[in-house]
């Protein structure tokens, strides 16, 4: 397969890596805004650098088989729609737009195309993650009463790119909103989110919170908490907790926990906490590139299709909402259902 790939920032040149190297990639162009970096990556990966417009027009040579998007996010919706007219399957890593007028509008252009689209919820990948939707689907746990899932950034991003990630709920906790929904079976029926901005000055200048918790009420009456920040010196901490009535289960608990004992007899701080994203979700990473190919190639049923970032993105919108006015956010009142 001819594979594009657009953007070659961070995530965008380990995803360059992982296709490199993969058996069903022949070829791999890429491409970014800024053409130096797109050469950079293009050298360290054996890729083919090109300029964007050639992803769709071909610029004398074929076009790709199909195109991953790693771009800054303003630029996720109008090349899905591109990609979309020009009838490639895509994969995108997430959000497709930061709102939901521009995530509509996306997903209308590739439902009239009848094109593919696979948004980067690697969560979905992972082999804990995995284990935890067994267990509840097969009933191991009992009947479910409780969900608590952590997300806790090691440091705070770049200043600058705090105004361009649509904010902590947005760029941050729609990750646990989208696998609370694939853990559990169920939808999210009430949404109740605070935020604290104490931490560092940039956030209140962004508008952001560094540090936020939401309640969600889901529609079998099984209660989630979320809880999310930029600020966890430890280490990068990603984990669920599910409590039922047989059972309690937790993904992401190991040996690289950023997770002390306070108990004199319990474990210390791990040796070698988990450092951030790319190193913890690496394999499940790996594993839905890998899915995305076979997807592109019509041999596998799409595993995160378009519509499941919307409904995330819509717990987000209620999370924002009920921090700005202080209430409960009931999911009916979010456009998009």
């Amino acid at each position: 397969m001819r594979i594009g790939l657009i953007g070659t920032g961070r995530i965008g040149t380990f995803h360059a890596e992982v296709l490199s190297r993969h058996p069903a990639v022949d070829s791999l162009l890429v491409a970014d805004a800024d053409p130096e970096r797109a050469a950079v990556a293009a050298t360290r990966t054996g890729a083919s650098a090109v300029p964007v417009d050639a992803m769709f027009t071909g610029g004398g040579r074929d076009l790709p088989d199909a195109l991953v998007i790693c771009s800054a996010t303003a630029a996720h919706a109008s090349l899905i729609a591109r990609a979309a007219r020009a009838g490639l399957p895509v994969f995108c890593e997430k959000p497709i737009a930061l709102d939901l007028p521009g995530t509509l509008g996306a997903l209308a252009e590739v439902e009239a195309a009848g094109s593919v689209l696979q948004l980067g919820f690697m969560r979905r990948f992972d082999t804990g993650y995995g284990e935890a939707r067994a267990a509840v689907r097969e009933g191991r746990l009992g009947r479910l009463h409780t969900v608590r899932a952590v997300t806790s950034d090691p440091a705070p991003p770049p200043a600058d790119y705090l105004p361009l990630s649509g904010g902590l709920y947005r760029d941050c906790l729609v990750h646990d909103f989208d696998i609370l929904r694939w853990v559990t079976g169920r939808e999210v029926s009430e949404v109740y989110a605070t935020g604290s901005d104490a931490g560092p000055a940039m956030f209140r200048a962004a508008g952001d919170v560094d540090t936020a918790a939401a309640l969600l009420t889901l529609d079998d009456g099984t209660l989630a908490t979320a809880t999310a920040t930029r600020c966890n010196g430890a280490g990068y901490d990603v984990r669920m907790e599910l409590a039922g009535e047989l059972d309690q289960i937790a993904v992401g608990l190991d040996d690289r926990t950023p997770l002390t004992s306070a108990e004199p007899e319990g474990p210390g701080a791990p040796a070698k906490p988990w450092p951030g994203f790319l190193e913890r979700f690496a394999p499940a990473y790996e594993a839905e590139l890998d899915a995305f190919l076979r997807v592109a190639r019509g041999e596998l049923a799409n595993p995160c299709d378009g519509r499941e970032a919307l409904h995330a993105l819509r717990i987000a919108e209620a999370c924002e909402i009920s921090r700005r006015e202080r209430r409960p956010v009931a999911m009916e009142e979010i456009p998009g259902g």
